[in-house]
């Protein structure tokens, strides 16, 4: 069917719009249904705080090598800002902004007590060493330092950061405040971390998939899945769910993307991934392009690395029954046609 001309000019916004368009259209849109006063629509679409700053730090080969770092604090209204912090080449003030407003409406609707905060660095730690991880975690934290604080603004893990990184903000967010283990969350055991926090939310991926599947009264086991992403939410997703007899047949990461149609052995996956952390060069899969990853064949789909990636492109090409949303904002255009 031809499409008209409005329809056009909304084809046209639809693939302009980022992550912040989306997350600000589905929020005025809520808005309205609501009946929200637009002072108020308009000052909750506005961040509290947005910090930009510049990380400079020492290589292992004695070069220097420099990251931008960002914090977007959106909300304080019902407690302390909360949200991770990311690592990843794509990070952008864009794409903090609207994961921090999200954080504010996902804690108020869960009904915990803080507000929206999010934070990233835009590198690729798969090609840093451990010590420059360290460094560049420690300079971020020195430039940040008063803005965060156990009654402010309270960071946690995301894309690319685990324990190690909280320990590494605590120790030197301490320096300068005093031993302070409630600054951030998702901290290792020894300093004051809640167990079970490493799984939760790959567990929450794998509850929300069995809660799924009993509504058509099917199991998780011998399903297909097909996961995008292998940080801490999909390999802790890929464990539990093959726990539970479902077959991960491909999974991919920043270093590449594998597939085995049997089934991927995870305990040896995640072993590997350990050892050299990415999946690719694993010897139990074959490599295949991790621009097909989404468009492999398969039960489930579990998107688990950056928003964003279903679209109008690719959306026809999808052949999984079913989408599980690991990652949020996976949906960023408004409309989708057949």
């Amino acid at each position: 069917m031809r499409e008209t001309k409005k329809e056009e000019e909304e084809v046209e916004e639809e693939e302009a719009m980022n992550a912040l368009a989306a997350t600000n259209r589905n929020f005025k849109l809520a808005a309205r249904l609501l009946g929200l006063d637009s002072k108020l629509e308009k000052s909750l679409l506005i961040p509290f705080r947005e910090i930009k700053v510049e990380c400079t730090i020492p290589k292992d080969d004695g070069t220097l090598a420099s990251f931008v770092g960002f914090r977007v604090q959106h909300d304080n209204a019902r407690g302390p800002m909360k949200g991770g912090i990311r690592y990843h080449p794509e990070v952008d003030p864009d794409e903090v902004n609207a994961l921090a407003q999200l954080m504010t409406w996902k804690t108020a609707v869960a009904k915990i007590p803080y507000g929206g905060a999010k934070g990233g660095i835009g590198c690729d730690p798969s090609k840093l060493s451990i010590s420059e991880l360290e460094r560049l975690t420690r300079v971020f934290t020195q430039k940040i330092h008063d803005l965060i604080g156990i009654h402010t603004d309270v960071p946690a893990p995301d894309m690319g950061t685990g324990p190690q990184t909280m320990a590494w903000i605590l120790d030197e967010y301490s320096k300068f405040h005093g031993y302070s283990p409630a600054v951030v969350t998702g901290k290792p055991i020894d300093l004051g971390g809640s167990l079970g926090r490493d799984a939760a939310t790959g567990r929450g991926v794998m509850f929300g998939t069995e809660a799924l599947l009993n509504e058509h009264g099917k199991t998780i086991s011998g399903q297909r899945f097909v996961i995008q992403g292998f940080g801490n939410v999909g390999s802790w997703a890929a464990k539990l769910i093959s726990e539970k007899g479902g077959k991960i047949v491909a999974v991919s990461d920043i270093t590449g993307a594998i597939k085995n149609k049997d089934g991927i052995d995870i305990p040896a996956l995640l072993k590997h991934t350990k050892e050299h952390r990415g999946v690719k060069g694993f010897d139990g899969a074959d490599p295949i392009d991790p621009n097909s990853i989404l468009v492999e064949d398969c039960d489930i789909l579990v998107p688990a690395a950056l928003g964003g990636v279903i679209n109008r492109e690719n959306a026809n090409e999808i052949k999984a029954k079913f989408i599980i949303e690991a990652e949020i904002i996976q949906l960023i255009r408004t409309r989708m046609r057949s």
